[in-house]
């Protein structure tokens, strides 16, 4: 008796390791919108965030900031009950600040790593990637410059990219955020341009060392699924059925077109935050690793009422840190993105 019973508890053990390896990886995007420390860096225009400076940056405000993007990153993991496998990341000063935020109470948890470099920014904000390195088993990393051919001297973000494997198959992450409309969308639109041309040759030519490489691009690209950056330039597609090898697929096309958005401007939604991934995550065999659709849609933004302002002008927009110079103890100007792999 005492041996069928643990011949029962070993086969208990072993169907939940197998449901637990089955359950679908969140992998995620999150603009953290200016998630500076105290310091300042002379290297870098960073002087409005310090205790001096015009926005009055102090550790009490620092500190409410870490608080609220770890609200924000551990009710995200509850969706699932577990912490995503990568969350890609953009507008944070340094290491530091992911350090400090990696080390708070609801964070520690998923044990993250980091990967980051250092970009020439003037402002000196970087793109950067949280990993569990229990799943993604990482390889290696690199930090890509942007290339402007009418702008060789074009100080921004650089590419952020890393490899390695998700049991067993070959990924490369990329995590990026493009040069901004400042200026007009259509006067500074070649610069959004050259970041959707530079990813694409980049894809290509990993799909064309290894075709089993599957490739997430994330990031702000501050242009709309839809835009030509995306869908022509980038060759993004919206549908799956339009899909052909080596193409790149936009799980949040068909978000827009339905009206969702994760950022607000003059009454207007825009999706700018993307997730995009090769074909090869979309229509692999039966049995690796590919990307699940939800009920309606591929793509997935995380909103919940207490990110959003209440009241005033800016009613139902997301709820910001600040207006203009203003602290509003809020979380981003941002809503996060998120898509979900499994078997």
């Amino acid at each position: 008796m005492r041996k069928l019973l643990l011949i029962l508890s070993v086969m208990v053990v072993s169907v939940a390791t197998v449901v637990a390896q089955d359950k679908p990886y969140m992998v995620a995007f999150y603009n953290l919108e200016n998630l500076f420390d105290i310091y300042d860096d002379p290297e870098t225009h960073d002087e409005e965030f310090t205790p001096d400076g015009i926005k009055q940056w102090n550790e009490t405000k620092y500190q409410k900031k870490l608080t609220n993007m770890e609200r924000v990153l551990f009710d995200m993991a509850a969706i699932q009950k577990d912490y995503p496998i990568v969350i890609g990341v953009s507008e944070i000063e340094n290491r530091s600040v992911l350090e400090d935020l990696i080390s708070q109470p609801k964070l520690k948890g998923a044990n993250y790593r980091i990967c980051h470099y250092d970009s020439p920014d003037a402002r000196g904000v970087d793109v950067a990637f949280l990993y569990r390195a229990d799943v993604f088993k990482l390889e290696g990393s690199d930090n890509i410059k942007l290339v402007v051919e009418e702008l060789p001297d074009f100080r921004t973000r650089d590419f952020v990219v890393m490899w390695g494997t998700i049991e067993g198959e070959p990924f490369y992450f990329l995590v990026s955020h493009w040069p901004s409309r400042l200026g007009g969308k259509e006067a500074s639109q070649f610069k959004r341009d050259a970041c959707a041309k530079q990813i694409r040759e980049i894809k290509d030519k990993l799909l064309a060392e290894n075709p089993n490489t599957k490739v997430i691009v994330m990031g702000d690209f501050n242009d709309d699924a839809t835009d030509a950056s995306l869908v022509k330039v980038m060759g993004a597609k919206g549908k799956v059925k339009d899909l052909a090898e080596g193409d790149f697929f936009n799980p949040f096309f068909q978000m827009l077109r339905a009206g969702h958005g994760t950022l607000a401007y003059q009454d207007m939604w825009n999706l700018f935050d993307n997730i995009c991934v090769t074909e090869n995550l979309v229509n692999d065999e039966p049995g690796k690793l590919k990307l699940i659709k939800g009920k309606k849609f591929y793509g997935n933004i995380f909103r919940r009422p207490y990110m959003l302002q209440q009241e005033g002008q800016y009613k139902d927009y997301p709820l910001r840190t600040f207006v203009t110079n203003n602290f509003q103890n809020g979380f981003s100007d941002h809503f996060p993105v998120y898509i979900y792999i499994g078997k």
